[in-house]
């Protein structure tokens, strides 16, 4: 069977250079492996997921001249996989309802550093759960879910955990990488307002989907930890990944919708063409 590969945007803004340069990397690595591209839309933000950035992600596909085989999957359409795996990972007590609100965890967090304590943080730079003293402000009110990290890493025994990495990592970790899912503490899979999370939505719909590597940018290279430990509790197999680098603006930052980065469609109507675009990502496709 050729190699799946999936480009995967959250229609939660419109597309810019860096989504170019992710879908430019995406097709090119399928194309060099005589495999096919999914597109996927992962739309499980009830707030920010827009059905018009839906459609403008497809939009700017055809304009760059990215086409995918199959129809679209929408993660959003699928929730039910997603509360199946979060039902399978409860059965055998991996998980915990959690009713921390933004608001409790940086109490929490004051409190300890008023206090002199350290306080962990994951790769990401977030308080990393469970975090000393923190006190749930509204006991009844809806829980995330979130994965108790102790117990699932000694679920999954001391069989060695890690992944095959083609591209590179911020550090320049590449090959075979071991994975860190302690890291990160005890994430969340299923929010609060949604029955899932991006790791446990991305691994489920990956395995579903046949998907056998997973080309993205490097800002995800860790929390691929996270991903492969997911892996190994629900029996999903194990894709190969390659991480490239980021498109940064002016002021440093890698480009972000949130940050008000061009869109595609801004450059679009300023007379870019996708001859303009693919000048402008090339450097960035080396790894």
């Amino acid at each position: 069977m050729p190699p799946v590969f999936r480009f995967a945007p959250s229609p939660t803004g419109l597309l810019h250079l860096g989504h170019a340069l992710s879908a430019a990397a995406v097709w090119r690595a399928a194309e060099t492996a005589g495999g096919r591209v999914l597109l996927r839309i992962e739309d499980i933000d009830p707030v920010r997921a827009k059905p018009e950035f839906a459609a403008a992600i497809e939009e700017d596909l055809a304009w760059l001249g990215f086409g995918w085989k199959g129809p679209v999957r929408r993660q959003s359409d699928h929730f039910a996989d997603h509360a199946g795996a979060i039902d399978r990972l409860k059965a055998r007590g991996l998980i915990y309802p959690c009713r921390l609100s933004r608001a409790d965890i940086a109490a929490a967090v004051a409190g300890a550093q008023a206090h002199g304590r350290v306080v962990p943080r994951d790769p990401d730079g977030a308080p990393r759960l469970p975090l000393d003293r923190a006190v749930e402000s509204d006991p009844d009110g809806p829980p995330a879910h979130r994965l108790d990290m102790n117990r699932a890493l000694g679920a999954i025994g001391r069989e060695p955990l890690g992944w095959t990495e083609q591209g590179a990592g911020p550090a320049g970790e590449t090959g075979r990488v071991t994975a860190r899912p302690d890291d990160w503490g005890d994430v969340v899979l299923a929010r609060k307002d949604t029955p899932t999370s991006y790791h446990l939505a991305v691994v489920v719909d990956d395995a579903i989907q046949g998907v056998t590597h997973v080309v993205r940018g490097q800002d995800l290279f860790y929390a691929t930890s996270i991903h492969r430990l997911l892996q190994r509790l629900l029996g999903l197999p194990e894709p190969r990944y390659r991480h490239h680098r980021l498109i940064s603006g002016a002021d440093g930052q890698k480009l972000a919708k949130t940050r008000g980065s061009p869109s595609l469609r801004s450059l679009r109507e300023a007379g870019w063409t996708r001859q303009d675009v693919m000048r402008a990502i090339e450097p960035f496709l080396a790894t």
